[in-house]
Parts: structure tokens; sequence; C-alpha cells
């Protein structure tokens, strides 16, 4: 099943009296329950490509379905339900709120988004610290957590709101090497036990060595696509 397909899609934008072409009539497909990565240079389109898939950006031309949707037609308001609804975001910088704890930084996109009610998001945050392995860290703030408990929180307020697709923005650039491995097997696997697909954009050597499927970005254009995906 796909759950992301891109046809002529292109993104252009004005600088300096100039029109750049951040995104070249880009078509791909990545199907339900895959682990894929964009990769390329700075400036060669990778976060603009994940903009766009998680409804923060919109294309200049072309079409863009997520689950079915062709998210190019929706306005903000529709694209704001249906991406609090579909996607979760996994942060460079981790993106927790300080003030809450582990379990209601968790919490938040229930409450915020879909209003589950108490007992269901209870249950909920506490099947995904489980999930995460850190079940014991519930009532911590961020301050007091290390870079991998933190990504793990991000990790499993991300996959909080049952999203079918969790877009990952350079999600290991600022940990060590060894908590980086043990941040993306358990990536993979959350993806094996929620079947959630996972699109990575990173220059991290880890997640293109971990990716079934990797796609190269040059330029805003789709040269080369390697193991799993399609490029038509």
């Amino acid at each position: 099943m796909k759950i992301v397909e891109a046809l002529n899609l292109t993104k252009s934008y004005e600088m300096g009296g100039e029109t750049v072409n951040a995104i070249q009539d880009v078509d791909f497909v990545i199907n339900s329950g895959a682990f894929v990565s964009f990769v390329g240079p700075s400036g060669s389109g990778k976060s603009t490509l994940l903009n766009m898939i998680g409804c923060l950006d919109k294309p200049s031309k072309g079409s863009l379905k997520v689950d079915g949707v062709d998210i190019s037609t929706l306005n903000r308001q529709q694209a704001a339900k249906f991406r609090g609804e579909t996607i979760g975001f996994i942060f460079q910088d981790f993106n927790l709120i300080p003030v809450l704890t582990v379990a209601e930084n968790i919490e938040y996109p229930l409450l915020m988004v879909q209003n589950w009610p108490t007992n269901e998001r209870q249950q909920r945050v506490k099947t995904l610290m489980e999930a995460v392995g850190i079940g014991d860290q519930a009532n911590k703030f961020p301050h007091q957590l290390s870079g991998g408990q933190k990504q793990r929180v991000a990790v499993a307020r991300a996959l909080a709101s049952k999203a079918k697709l969790i877009l990952a923005d350079e999600p290991t650039a600022n940990l060590d090497h060894d908590t980086a491995f043990r941040i993306i097997d358990l990536m993979k696997a959350m993806r094996n036990e929620f079947d959630t697909t996972f699109i990575f954009s990173t220059h991290d050597t880890k997640i293109m060595d971990s990716a079934e499927s990797l796609f190269t970005l040059e330029d805003g254009k789709l040269s080369q696509k390697i193991q799993g995906g399609q490029v038509r």
C-alpha cells in the first residue's frame, strides 16, 4: 500500500529577485511500513521535501498524496487537522516542552490535537513509555534527561496519536555513536510493532546504512535510489 506518492512535485520560491527551484519535478512512491531516508548535501532539498510531506509547506506544482489524500489541495485548517491525525515528527533538537514532564510531553499531542479521553490518554502514554524504555522517567523534566532519553521521549511523542507516518529530520545528529545506534534500533522496533512508516532526512551514515530504501537528492532532483522503494 502506498503511504506517500509524489508526481511532478516542484517547490520554487523567490530569493534576491531570482527563482530558486528547491524541488524540481520529483516523482516517487513510498510504501506503508517503509524505513527510508532522503539524503544529499546541504541545500539539496531534503528538508523542503519533508516539510511538504508533513503539510508544513505547499508544493508550487504537482501532486503529493499522503495516505491517499492529495495534501497539496488542503487549506491551512485542513492541513493542520490531517497532520495531527496522520503524521508525527521527530526533530534534531528534540523540541520537548521544558515545563512539562516526560509523560506530559508524550501526552501533549493527544490533548491538543485529538482530545482523547483521560483514561485512554494515560494508558497510551504508559504503553509508549514502556515500549521506548523510559517507563521509570515519567515524572522527570527534559533538563533531567540525557540526549538519548530525550530522543526516546520524542519518538514516543511522535507515535502517541497513532500516526501512520513519522518524519524525522536529522534525528541522531546530537547523539553520540552508541546512543544513535540504539535510537535507530528503537525506531525500527517501533516500526515493526506499530506498522508505522519512517521517513528521514539525514547526513548521518548510520541512518543511511540502516535505511531499507535510500533516495538521493541533488539540486532538488531525485538522482538515485538504492534498495527498495520506487522512483518512477
